[in-house]
């Protein structure tokens, strides 16, 4: 009997073999683990579907497998038949082959004897700008020359198909990142493999700062109050089973910044032409790990009290060290946070995780000297970085959202610390 890899979740084609727990000879019950796959940021335990004995491995670690292929043999077991799976190979045209995407309409370049643009709605026009897509390029389908919105959602479809075709090799860049790189003639070295969580996080941040325009903006705030507050209720909330820390007085901030800010809960849907604004609020909090930086999803925060919100934010990180998350516990979030203040510095520029468009980077809180009512005092300060997707997000938005995260934490109500320990 033949186990096949199954659909790991929706979208999961594919996934790296981490580790192989049993061995060519080894009797195995139903339901026993066989191995562990990555897929994304998680790892997934595949398990027997039947009763016997290993005849085969034909995988071994750090091999990338796909839905249907072949994982291990197993005789003299009666097992149960295995789900149908997936086809590693889509269905092929009656050709024997895929029909190539149709070809990206010819370029086509407005003319005008006068100067005038092109002729287009209000409408068309601020969609356009707020896309940056120059509309002397889109070719209007209406009488005149008159351009619809479904010239410029065609427009966007030619483009990606003008980008996903293959085409004649460009010039060679001064630098090209993917040669392979020879430094051992300048001394030693060592090479290790990327882990498969690794070249996750390489492909995600490569895809999000080469798509976003960021831009980061920077603040302050005196969380000396709010540390007072802490320490007077840190121990309720111990034996109440959570630790109440700075991590969860933001996701409240949070809570209350993307409350008044809805636009920072919007992703863009560029094949629809749409800016979706989600109606929930799930916050990605970033844990850094042995294998990297991992960031597990706290679902409907706006929902939960301070002590609910620290129990669960304690398990969840702990889980996540553990590498022990499903991939859906690691997708949806609206919004991230992403905590530095326990190793050390100050500011940093943090990545938009697509399809967000904000994140909050937060440092080390530290004592500086502040003055107030004319006196020079020593204040506790948290430096705080919020970078955002400036397609979506002006300027003046990213302040305000920004200054509504200080004003929260400067002035955090003892009441919401308290009742729920009371």
């Amino acid at each position: 009997m033949d186990i096949t890899l199954p659909k790991l979740a929706e979208g999961a084609d594919s996934g790296t073999v981490v580790n192989i727990v049993v061995a060519e000879g080894d009797q195995v019950q139903l339901d026993q683990t066989l191995l562990e796959l990555e897929n994304e940021k998680a790892v997934a335990s595949i398990p027997s579907t039947g009763t016997g004995k290993v005849a085969r491995i034909h995988v071994e670690v750090g091999q990338v497998v796909s839905v249907g292929q072949v994982l291990v043999t197993i005789d003299e077991g009666q097992a149960v038949e295995p789900a149908a799976a997936t086809p590693a190979v889509e269905p092929r045209s009656e050709a024997g082959v895929e029909a190539p995407p149709e070809a990206p309409a010819e370029a086509h370049v407005h003319a005008s004897g006068s100067g005038a643009p092109p002729a287009a709605s209000p409408t068309v026009r601020k969609v356009a700008r707020e896309l940056g897509i120059d509309l002397t390029r889109v070719k209007g389908s209406q009488r005149g020359g008159r351009i619809v919105m479904g010239d410029v959602r065609s427009y966007i479809q030619g483009l990606q198909q003008l980008a996903l075709r293959p085409s004649a090799p460009a010039a060679k860049p001064a630098v090209d990142v993917f040669q392979t790189l020879d430094l051992g003639k300048w001394g030693p070295s060592t090479r290790e493999r990327m882990s498969p969580l690794r070249r996750t996080i390489a492909q995600r941040m490569t895809e999000s700062w080469t798509t976003i325009p960021h831009v980061t903006q920077f603040d302050d705030a005196d969380i000396t109050g709010l540390m007072e507050l802490r320490k007077r209720y840190a121990n309720a909330y111990e034996k109440s089973g959570a630790r109440l820390t700075v991590t969860s007085f933001a996701i409240k901030a949070a809570v209350s910044a993307l409350q008044k800010h809805p636009s920072f809960k919007t992703s863009i849907d560029y094949q629809a032409l749409e800016i979706v604004t989600r109606d929930y609020v799930h916050i990605g909090v970033a844990v850094d790990t042995e294998a990297g930086l991992i960031a597990p999803v706290i679902r409907d925060v706006d929902e939960k009290n301070l002590l609910d919100l620290s129990r669960e934010l304690d398990e969840l990180a702990e889980r996540t060290r553990q590498r022990k998350l499903s991939a859906d516990e690691m997708q949806g979030a609206t919004f991230t946070i992403s905590n530095l203040g326990s190793i050390g510095g100050s500011y940093f520029t943090p990545i938009v995780n697509s399809p967000q468009v904000a994140v909050l980077g937060m440092g080390r809180g530290v004592h500086r000297p502040v003055v107030q009512d004319r006196k020079v005092v020593s204040r506790l300060v948290l430096p705080l970085a919020l970078s955002y997707d400036h397609r979506v997000i002006d300027g003046a938005d990213g302040a305000r959202f920004l200054r509504e995260i200080v004003r929260f934490l400067e002035s955090y109500p003892e009441a919401d610390i308290k009742w729920p320990v009371s």
